[in-house]
């Protein structure tokens, strides 16, 4: 626990706090014997993660409108960036897993790393107040608004589809709802359709373009 404390950047006057937001349900169900699991943690540290973000996108961000706070929120703390978050800390090594968890690897699996950071915030947040927890918080937002990283992919299409086959009943489609111009200088408009359901519009001097765009712009409403 000491090493981790050290990554952590905070000691804890109770480290039980810590123990608790390392501990996952499927653990704490084959333990038994009272083990807590960290899905109280969770919820809590959910709601500060929340809070300490929002505050801080609101005061050093002040020309973005009400829309593009929300967007940048959601891409500071949807579960591929509190992944990444938690691998930096290697919380995987700590994690207290199942044997049969621990044996598919749930110790990488984005969800757990991602829950398990909410946890640590918010046993931060009941053993030191919310100003170390907006501190621990902040260390990893702030290089992340002050330095946005590039994207990732460039084939929105290709990430969006990814995404949504992992639910088969779901049906992705591209709908061109507008084009405007002269033949040479032609603008295309497309919405994504998530079954009868709207999920993001786009333009481009393509129908490619145009799906690329839409893609994108329901890749971040989505939070990735």
């Amino acid at each position: 626990m000491k090493e981790l404390e050290k990554k952590i950047g905070y000691t804890y006057k109770n480290i039980c706090y810590l123990e608790n937001a390392l501990t996952h349900s499927s653990y704490a169900n084959e333990v038994k014997h009272g083990t807590k699991s960290n899905e109280r943690l969770e919820f809590l540290g959910d709601a500060v993660l929340s809070m300490v973000v929002s505050d801080y996108i609101y005061k050093n961000c002040p020309n973005l409108p009400e829309g593009e706070l929300s967007k940048l929120r959601a891409s500071l703390v949807c579960e591929k960036s509190l992944c990444r978050f938690s691998k930096a800390l290697d919380v995987g090594k700590y994690l207290k897993l199942s044997r049969g968890e621990h044996n598919l690897k749930g110790n990488e699996r984005p969800s757990i790393l991602a829950d398990a950071f909410e946890a640590i915030i918010a046993s931060i947040y009941l053993d030191g107040g919310m100003e170390q927890a907006r501190k621990f918080v902040l260390s990893f937002v702030e290089p992340e608004i002050k330095n946005p990283k590039p994207k990732a992919f460039k084939d929105y299409k290709t990430t969006l589809q990814e995404i949504i086959q992992k639910n088969p009943e779901e049906h992705l489609s591209y709908v061109l709802t507008g084009e405007q111009g002269p033949d040479h200088d032609k603008h295309f408009f497309v919405e994504v359709h998530l079954n009868s359901n709207v999920i993001g519009k786009g333009g481009g001097r393509s129908k490619k373009e145009a799906e690329q765009q839409a893609a994108r712009e329901a890749l971040e409403l989505m939070g990735y």
